[in-house]
């Protein structure tokens, strides 16, 4: 299969467009030439967002999984976790705005939590699926959550992992707040700068707030080790009702990287056992 390039259709309204790969089947023809049997249209995991590039991954088939990767990381997180986690559902992976394979736009104004829940709705509807699992890890989770909070219609369930749910405490607020710009001054990308100043900062304890109010089957996981988010992990156990809580032994924030079997066994147990 030979494929031409990309071409984007712009409606000049706003509306997401999937970029779609011109491909051609050929055989050999006479003289041993190519010769055009079949043009197709195959999808890109790529949208663009009002000019903002996002990409997106699927694999597998069923019912659909979102996941979210932490700040500064990328889909390439999930790598360890694929497998496990497609072999029964649609699993969908994206990058944040400003991280990996998605476009880093110079104003700070297209970062924000609410433009990332806006790209979590639009990577749904690309991928075909009205609702999902949404998931993530770090950053991931808090976005999980808020995008429960705003379109809690969307969301037959939570995975949180390694996650906080903010803060209620303006002081303590204000301290997440200035690490999580000092964390993006050290950055060498643009995107990840302001991707921190506009997204990883806070801005209320509305997704704190919420937590009781949670009426999906929920997953909180951390690692025994990452003990900043021990806490947290504990907090939100407590308060969102029914919520199922798993602590893997010996690893830090990335217990999926670093322990892929037994977190990949708590995540498909828990969707197992709650039919999503």
């Amino acid at each position: 299969m030979d494929c031409d390039g990309v071409w984007l259709v712009e409606s000049g309204f706003g509306r997401d467009e999937v970029l779609p790969l011109q491909c051609w089947n050929t055989n050999p023809g006479p003289n041993g030439n190519q010769q055009e049997t079949r043009r197709e249209e195959k999808p890109m995991p790529i949208l663009q967002r009002d000019g903002t590039r996002i990409w997106y991954e699927t694999y597998g088939r069923g019912p659909a999984i979102l996941l979210t990767h932490g700040y500064s990381a990328t889909t390439n997180m999930w790598k360890p976790n694929i497998d496990a986690l497609s072999k029964d559902h649609t699993l969908i992976l994206w990058d944040i705005r400003g991280h990996g394979q998605s476009g880093a736009p110079d104003d700070p104004a297209l970062y924000s939590r609410e433009l990332c829940m806006a790209d979590m709705c639009a990577v749904l509807d690309a991928s075909g699926h009205s609702t999902a699992t949404i998931g993530g890890l770090s950053l991931g989770g808090y976005l999980s959550l808020a995008f429960n909070v705003f379109h809690g219609d969307r969301v037959k369930g939570l995975l949180i992992f390694d996650t906080g749910p903010g803060y209620r405490n303006d002081a303590a607020r204000e301290d997440w707040n200035r690490m999580a710009v000092r964390t993006g001054a050290q950055q060498k990308s643009e995107g990840l700068r302001l991707a921190a100043e506009g997204i990883l900062t806070q801005q209320d304890s509305r997704i704190l707030d919420s937590l009781p109010h949670v009426r999906v089957p929920a997953l909180v996981l951390a690692g025994a080790k990452d003990t900043p988010f021990l806490k947290a992990t504990d907090y939100m156990a407590s308060r969102i009702p029914g919520t199922h809580k798993v602590i893997i032994e010996g690893v830090g924030h990335t217990a999926n990287i670093d322990q892929p079997d037994a977190f990949n066994r708590a995540v498909t147990t828990f969707l197992l056992d709650n039919g999503l």
